[in-house]
């Protein structure tokens, strides 16, 4: 069945892009503040979600060719090698360490390595929801 649903479709494409917005913000905000790695990929997972709830499955597929098992892999390896990084350097497992750097654009910006273990749960997150969401739909 082939139904007309322009609406839909013009209203995710910018409701998507507010969707990615508010995640990657609150991904940057988590270490400060609440927020994070887990929720900013719920977040960024669900505008990824209204896009294949938006356009079938094939199409965005097309567009954005993303492997979502392996970005779930990749997630689950960044978070363990940014926990056992520490351990070679003599520290304990999951210590972070930051320091604040003068950025062009930014100004002073703290920068922390737990950002990059929250990169790998964040992956992992976004991934996972997408498969089952996947797997859901194809069950159909």
């Amino acid at each position: 069945m082939n139904i007309n649903d322009v609406i839909l479709k013009t209203v995710s494409k910018a409701v998507v892009l507010i969707i990615l917005t508010f995640g990657i913000y609150l991904f940057f905000s988590g270490h400060n503040h609440p927020g994070g790695g887990f929720i900013g990929g719920l977040v960024i997972a669900s505008a990824f979600v209204l896009m294949f709830l938006s356009y079938d499955s094939e199409t965005v597929s097309e567009a954005l060719p993303i492997d979502f098992k392996k970005l779930s892999g990749l997630g689950v390896l960044l978070a363990m090698t940014s926990g056992i990084a520490p351990m070679f350097l003599g520290g304990a497992f999951l210590s972070q360490s930051f320091g604040y750097f003068d950025l062009p654009i930014f100004g002073k910006t703290e920068l922390a390595t737990v950002t990059i273990f929250e990169a790998g749960i964040a992956l992992t997150v976004i991934g996972v929801v997408v498969n089952i969401i996947l797997s859901i739909s194809e069950d159909e």
